[in-house]
Parts: structure tokens; sequence; C-alpha cells
């Protein structure tokens, strides 16, 4: 199969990404047996085209990196390209997780390549304790096969750090599409934006925000920085997170009233109060109170209550929701009934589970 370059993707899916979509990073249905859940797995993808997704990220963590290790990292991709390639006509940033060393991941692009994939979202945590050239020329065999979205994903995962140099030499990388900078973190946040903005690259590599902490925020932010004596400003321009695979319809509804208000140039008092109450919700989700242990059961959990998933069944089996965090769950979804979409849920599942 050819080699496939950015300028070869469709204008519309270049033009989607650049203005900034959200993006869910889709979950794994499975039945209680812990095998895949056909059924559910497509309800989701339906859902999240319905509710106005502009893409699907699909084998990253949200999905669970063991599909890899159970033969379900192609048949899950395959599942969620052709459900929403039925569901809709109207175009989608189709991203494939790539993780590994260099040939697996290769051998992943290879397979997302095959099933109409735009682009690879590119873990490095297999690269623990690797420098920077290493790391780069990692970065450049995958980016010569497909597109590349970068990731900075928060050490607490299993990400490592980078530093705003890495982010340089990577935005300089030809085939580089986005970055998801997802460290959780400020100065590190920071450092991406240099780093592309050291790179010149801040025109072709759109920044998307994978931090669930601070999403609102991230979204509104103009970033200032100065290269060669003059201000350059660039924008996150949407998102890439695993807390938009739940409650989804108000996320997209939240990103149109961002890209309106950053046109306008006027972020009213209403719209910055939702930011703590969105990173409340996320405390919520991906259990901050366990450093992080029941992130994915707490979106299950969240997908569950709606009949979206049978239950908050894991591959790993000792991946669970922590003691408390159901309550925690109860609390936000009544404290914030505007960030939760069950009505638009309940109006569609049967639907969306034929």
């Amino acid at each position: 199969m050819a080699n496939l370059h950015r300028e070869d993707l469709p204008a519309e899916v270049t033009a989607l990404l650049r203005r900034g979509v959200v993006i869910p990073a889709h979950p794994l249905a499975l039945t209680e047996g812990r095998e895949l859940d056909l059924r559910h797995q497509r309800a989701l993808t339906r859902y999240y085209l319905d509710a106005g997704a502009g893409g699907l990220a699909v084998g990253v963590h949200s999905t669970q990196f063991e599909i890899r290790d159970v033969g379900l990292y192609e048949p899950v991709l395959h599942l969620a390209a052709e459900t929403a390639a039925a569901w809709t006509d109207r175009p989608l940033a189709l991203i494939a997780g790539l993780v590994g060393r260099t040939e697996q991941a290769l051998a992943e692009a290879e397979i997302a390549l095959g099933l109409g994939y735009h682009a690879g979202l590119l873990s490095l945590a297999a690269f623990k304790g690797a420098g920077d050239d290493e790391l780069i020329a990692h970065c450049q065999a995958v980016a010569r096969r497909i597109p590349l979205v970068g990731f900075y994903l928060q050490p607490a995962v299993g990400g490592i750090l980078l530093s705003a140099d890495f982010w340089r030499r990577f935005a300089a990388i030809d085939n580089v599409l986005a970055i998801k900078i997802a460290p959780f973190n400020r100065y590190r946040t920071l450092d991406v934006v240099r780093g592309v903005v050291a790179a010149g690259a801040e025109d072709r590599v759109a920044l998307y925000s994978g931090n669930d902490d601070h999403i609102l925020l991230d979204l509104l932010t103009p970033f200032a920085v100065v290269r060669d004596g003059e201000e350059v400003v660039v924008r996150i321009r949407g998102g890439l997170l695993g807390h938009w695979c739940a409650w989804v319809k108000p996320a997209v509804e939240l990103l149109e009233r961002v890209h309106e208000a950053v046109a306008a140039d006027t972020v009213d008092a209403d719209l910055l109060k939702l930011d703590s109450q969105i990173t409340d919700c996320n405390g919520a989700l991906f259990d901050v109170a366990n450093d992080f242990a029941g992130c994915i059961p707490g979106c299950h959990e969240a997908l569950r209550r709606q009949g979206l998933l049978r239950g908050t069944w894991c591959l790993d089996p000792d991946e669970v929701l922590s003691p408390g965090q159901a309550v925690e769950l109860d609390r936000v979804s009544a404290a914030y009934p505007h960030l939760i979409d069950d009505d638009f849920v309940a109006a569609n599942l049967e639907r969306w589970l034929a």
C-alpha cells in the first residue's frame, strides 16, 4: 500500500482538523465475558456522529491499549470506520492510535491505512529512557508512512516527559497534521506550543487539547510566544479527549460557543464559569481522587447509566471503579445537568442500538 501524505488527504478532512472539532477517544464495549460487544460498540460510534463529533480516535488509551494483546486492534478499528461510513456521509477525521516500537507502530499504521484512517496518533510510551534523537527517528519513520498526530501523554498513565526542543523537532516533520496536548500540566503544555512556534509550524500543525482537566481554558486561551522578536499567537482549536467519550452533545455545543467567542473576541463570564464545572465533572470521570486508577471505568459508568454500554468491564479485570467514584458521578451529574446529555441519548438510544 502506498504511503499517505497529509496533502493527499481529502480537503474537507484537513479543513475540519484546522478549524477544530470534537474528537471522542472511542471506548471499547465489552460483554460481561470480556468479548467485543458489537451492538454497543456500533451504538457508541453512531452516538458520537449524531452528537456532532468531527472525528473519531480509535485504538487509543480510552479504547484500552490491551486490545492489541487480544487480537482486537484491527476488528475495533474496522468496526468504527465501517459504522461511520454507513451512518453518515459528512466528512470525518478518522485517527488510529499507534503504539509500541517502530516495527509495531508501522504495522499498525498499515492496518489503519487499509481501513481508510487519515492519521495516526503516535504514543511514545514504549520509549521510556530514550533520547530525543531516537524519539525523532522513530517519529520520522512512522511519518513516512502515515500523517501523524503527536501525543503528549501524561506520565501518570504511562507517558514520558518531552521537551520544548523535542516538540520543535517533531513539528518540523512535514507529515505532522496535529498534536494532542495531554500532559495535564500547564508548563508542559506551553512546551508544546513553544516548540510548534519555534518550528514555524503553527499554520500547518493544528493543536488539540487532551488536557481533560483544563479543557475550556485550553480552548479559550490565546497562547502568545515570541519568535525572532515578534509575538506569535496560536490557539488550541479542538479536543481529542477521553472526557469527550461521554456527554458529547454538550461538548459539541461548547466548542461551537468557544469558536464564536474567539471569532468575536469576546469571552463572557457565563462561558468562563463552565471551566470549573467541566473540570469538576472530569474529576469524577477520571477518578482524580485515586490518581486516575478508575479513569476508563469512570467513563464507562457514565455511558452505562445512559444505556450506551452494558457494563463497566475492562479487558483487565482489576480495572474497576474506585470506592466512592460512583457517588462522585452522582454528584456531578446532579450538579451540572447542562453538561450531561441524558435526554438526547434517551431519545435516540433505540435507533443507535438497532
